[in-house]
C-alpha cells in the first residue's frame, strides 16, 4: 500500500511534475546548483517510491514512457540541423564506442569475479547457462538500455523467472538512476575536470539556441509538430514490422526536416525548453522504479555484480578518454546514451546546456539500440561455450 495508489492517475502525475518543478527551483539554491536538476528529480523519486508514498509501477508511470518519451525526441531535435552536427558527432560516436567498450570489459571481470550459478534457479535455461545469461542481459542494457534488456530476457529466458527478473530489473533501475546523478555531478569536479580538454560549444548550436520569444501558438505548433513526427514514425516503423527501429526513425524523420526546412523549423520556439521540462517529469518516473526492498531480498549479488561493472565502465571511460583527448561533456553524454539509452542522453545533455550535444547524444544511443541486442546475444553465446 502506498499513500498514493497506483491507480490514482493525476495524483501520480502530480506527484511526478510536483517533483520536477521542485528540482528546477532546487537547482537554483547553492547547494541544488552543484547536484544539478536532474539528480534532484532522480533522488527525490526514489525516495518517495522507497517511502511508499508513491508505487513502483503504475499506469500513470507506463503514459509517461509510452507517451512522454518517444515526443521528447523531436522536441530535443527541432534545430538538428545535419550540416552542423557531423564533427560533433563523429566525437561522440568515438565516446560512445569507449563507453560500450567500458561496459563489455566491466561485464567480462564481473561475472568472472562472482558466481552467478545460483541465480534464476526458476529460469526455463540449463543451469550452466545462467551465468551466460545474466552477462549478456547487462551487457545489452547498458550499451543500448531497456529496449536490448527486454530482448535478452526473451532471448536468455531469463524473463521465465519471474522474481529473478523483477529483481534484475528494480537493480538496472535504481542503478542506472545512481548512474545517471553520478554522470551528473562529473563536470563539476573540478579536479577531473581540469584533466580533460574544454568543451568549446559550436557558434552555430549556440546560435541556434538563442532565446526566442515563446508564445502560445509557438508551443501549441511544436506539441504538434513533435507528435505528428511520432505518428508518422510509428506508422513506418509499424509497416516495416521492425519495433526496436522506432526511436531510429523518428529520429530520422526529424533530422531530415531540420536539416531541409531549417528556418520552418526555428519557428517552433519553446519546443526545447519544453522537452527539458517533460525530461524532469521522465526521470522521475524512471526513479520510482526502484524497488530497494526487492533487489535486497531477492537479489543481493546482482548489486554487487552492477556495482564492479559500472564502476570498471567509468575507470574505462575516462582513462581511454582522457587518452583520446574527448571532453567531459562528451564522455558522459556517450556514458549516458550506453547506460540508459537515448532519451536520457538527450534530456541530461539540454539541461546541462550542452545544446550541440542533444542530437549527437540521441544518434549514439540509437546506435546502442542497434548494438546493444547484437553484442549482448554474442556475450551469451560465447560464455556459454
Amino acid at each position: 500500500m502506498t499513500l498514493i495508489s497506483a491507480d490514482n492517475d493525476f495524483g501520480l502525475m502530480a506527484v511526478l511534475f510536483i517533483i520536477a518543478g521542485g528540482a528546477f527551483l532546487a537547482e537554483k539554491t547553492r547547494i541544488g546548483s552543484h547536484l544539478t536538476g536532474a539528480v534532484i528529480a532522480i533522488l527525490a523519486a526514489i525516495a518517495a517510491a522507497n517511502l511508499r508514498v508513491i508505487p513502483h509501477s503504475a499506469p500513470a508511470f507506463d503514459f509517461v514512457f509510452g507517451y512522454f518519451v518517444p515526443v521528447l525526441i523531436p522536441l530535443f531535435l527541432f534545430k538538428a540541423n545535419l550540416r552542423r552536427m557531423l564533427f560533433e558527432t563523429t566525437r561522440m560516436t568515438m565516446a560512445f564506442l569507449v563507453a560500450s567498450a567500458g561496459t563489455i570489459i566491466g561485464v567480462i571481470v564481473a561475472v568472472s569475479l562472482l558466481d552467478l550459478s545460483s541465480l534464476a534457479p526458476n529460469a526455463d535455461i540449463d543451469p550452466g547457462l545462467r551465468e551466460a545469461g545474466i552477462a549478456g542481459l547487462f551487457t545489452a542494457t547498458y550499451i543500448g538500455g531497456s529496449v536490448n534488456y527486454a530482448a535478452l530476457g526473451e532471448i536468455t529466458n531469463l524473463r521465465s523467472d519471474a522474481s529473478f527478473f523483477s529483481a534484475a530489473t528494480a537493480t538496472d533501475n535504481l542503478f542506472s538512476a545512481v548512474f545517471l546523478s553520478i554522470l551528473a555531478l562529473l563536470p563539476g569536479w573540478n579536479w577531473l575536470a581540469r584533466r580533460f580538454p574544454p568543451h568549446q560549444e559550436s557558434g552555430d548550436a549556440s546560435d541556434h539556441h538563442k532565446v526566442q520569444p515563446i508564445t502560445a501558438t509557438s508551443l501549441t505548433l511544436a506539441m504538434a509538430a513533435a507528435i505528428g513526427f511520432v505518428a508518422i514514425g510509428d506508422a513506418i516503423t509499424a509497416a516495416i514490422g521492425i519495433a526496436s527501429l522506432r526511436y531510429a526513425i523518428i529520429t530520422t524523420l526529424v533530422v531530415i526536416v531540420a536539416t531541409a526546412l531549417p528556418h520552418w523549423m526555428e519557428r517552433l520556439h519553446g519546443g526545447f525548453e519544453l522537452g527539458v521540462g517533460l525530461a524532469f517529469v521522465f526521470f522521475a518516473a524512471i526513479a520510482a522504479g526502484a524497488d530497494l526492498i526487492a533487489m535486497i531480498q531477492i537479489a543481493p549479488l546482482l548489486v554487487v555484480l552492477v556495482v564492479i561493472l559500472l564502476s570498471i565502465h567509468l575507470a574505462v571511460l575516462l582513462l581511454a578518454g582522457r587518452f583520446l583527448g574527448l571532453t567531459i561533456p562528451e564522455l558522459v553524454t556517450a556514458s549516458n546514451a550506453a547506460v540508459l539509452g537515448a532519451t536520457t542522453a538527450p534530456a541530461l545533455a539540454a539541461a546541462r546546456g550542452w545544446n550541440d550535444l542533444v542530437t549527437p547524444g540521441v544518434l549514439v544511443g540509437v546506435l546502442g539500440y542497434a548494438l546493444g541486442t547484437f553484442v549482448g546475444t554474442a556475450i551469451y553465446t560465447l560464455w556459454g561455450l
